[in-house]
């Protein structure tokens, strides 16, 4: 069991940065690899990157690359999401998720989600 919790989010104009943070817990969290998704309204999930916790192996969608990066911390158990250049097109609900092995773009791969977190880029 791998237990997932996300945090930050929140309301930024058009241009600005924000940072989300995923932090894993569990027996066996260090055997999954970790990735981001994102639901606008009316819209079905998304994935945004994802990536390994030795930090060797990241994936990007082409609408993340250049403006988004995603990391593994000091703290061993956290995955970070730093955002810049936010679009109003980058509006939805975040979700941390975990999957076994290696690093995926597709969410059916995913055991373990987190809680959603909303971020709003105004225009």
């Amino acid at each position: 069991q791998v237990q997932v919790v996300a945090s930050g989010g929140g309301l930024v104009q058009a241009g600005g940065s924000l940072r989300l943070s995923c932090a894993a817990s569990g027996r066996t969290f260090t055997s999954y690899a970790m990735g981001w998704f994102r639901q606008a309204p009316g819209k079905e999930r998304e994935f945004v990157a994802a990536i390994n916790w030795s930090g060797g192996v990241t994936y990007y969608t082409d609408a993340a690359k250049g403006r988004f990066t995603i990391s593994t911390g000091n703290a061993k158990n956290t995955v970070y999401l730093e955002m810049n250049g936010l679009k109003p097109e980058d509006t939805g609900v975040y979700y941390c998720a975990a999957v076994k092995g290696a690093p995926s773009r597709r969410a059916y791969d995913y055991d373990y989600w987190g809680q959603g977190i909303q971020v709003t880029v105004s225009s």
